[in-house]
């Protein structure tokens, strides 16, 4: 079949399907993702402001101690399932937060739970996170050279 035929066969199986394709709705979906990941972030900031008032931490000192608490509710909601249920409600509003790292790596880790402790759950939870943090750490390099370099030109 030549590619001229194929690709009116393409578009004719287009125009055939479109009306069975469900629409897309992509201002509500932009505000429940704005709406959700708002939550997250306050809940978030929340968990700071405990963390500050309660255990007398600065707010320098704080960040990491709330990040760890979002990764820890969020893989024990991803375990429960209940993190799965507002991420098809809310899209990319969970997981553009750290909470939707934490949730991949756990349910890659549930996932592959089958295959034993090192091969299954490490290796599987490990191929996601290396990829984040190998990315993360070659960007903040590239990220301070440029400062740096920009740092030494100005002065």
């Amino acid at each position: 079949m030549d590619q001229i035929q194929l690709e009116k066969n393409k578009k004719k199986y287009k125009k055939k399907i479109e009306p069975y394709c469900p629409k897309t709705h992509y201002f509500k979906n932009c505000i429940k993702a704005f709406l959700v990941g708002g939550v997250i972030c306050t809940i978030g900031q929340g968990i700071a402001n405990f963390y500050i008032y309660h255990f007398d931490l600065t707010e320098k000192t704080v960040a990491s101690a709330m990040i760890g608490t979002l990764i820890f509710i969020a893989a024990i909601l991803t375990g429960f399932g209940v993190y799965d249920r507002i991420g098809q409600f809310s899209g990319a509003g969970s997981i553009a937060t750290v909470s939707g790292f934490s949730n991949a790596i756990t349910s890659s880790a549930l996932e592959h739970k089958s295959e034993g402790i090192v091969l299954g759950i490490a290796g599987n939870m490990f191929k996601i996170a290396g990829a984040v943090i190998v990315f993360g750490v070659v960007s903040a390099y590239i990220v301070s050279m440029i400062r740096l370099l920009v740092q030494t030109l100005i002065s």
